[in-house]
């Protein structure tokens, strides 16, 4: 019972983010290519680590995730009215490279068939 509300949890902070990054986001850089790919709340819901993956290069991934960092508490704030939690968590905002080596991966197996 307490892993299906720990995944209930999860998902709706993962879609609650994602939705303020698309439509109450202020600045303009975080409405580019931003996928929020997972969260992981901690067992006493003080912390949520949130895997953000950038498309671009690696610089402005990491640019765009200071920028993330930087308005965490602005996503907090946001969650903590939009979800109903005696406590909401802390955002410890992550960047998943998991995306971007898939397609590495990807495009080197297309190199590959074509040899």
């Amino acid at each position: 019972m307490a892993n299906r509300r720990m995944r209930r949890l999860n998902d709706q902070i993962r879609d609650e983010i994602a939705d303020l990054l698309t439509r109450e986001a202020r600045d303009p850089r975080l409405h580019g290519v931003i996928s929020i790919t997972g969260v992981e709340t901690s067992p006493d819901l003080r912390t949520a680590r949130v895997h953000v993956s950038v498309l671009g290069t690696e610089e402005e991934s990491e640019a765009t995730l200071v920028l993330i960092r930087r308005a965490a508490s602005f996503f907090r704030r946001e969650l903590a009215a939009r979800l109903n939690l005696r406590h909401t968590p802390e955002l410890d905002f992550r960047l998943d490279r998991s995306i971007a080596e898939g397609a590495r991966i990807d495009r080197l197996l297309r190199e590959i068939r074509r040899e």
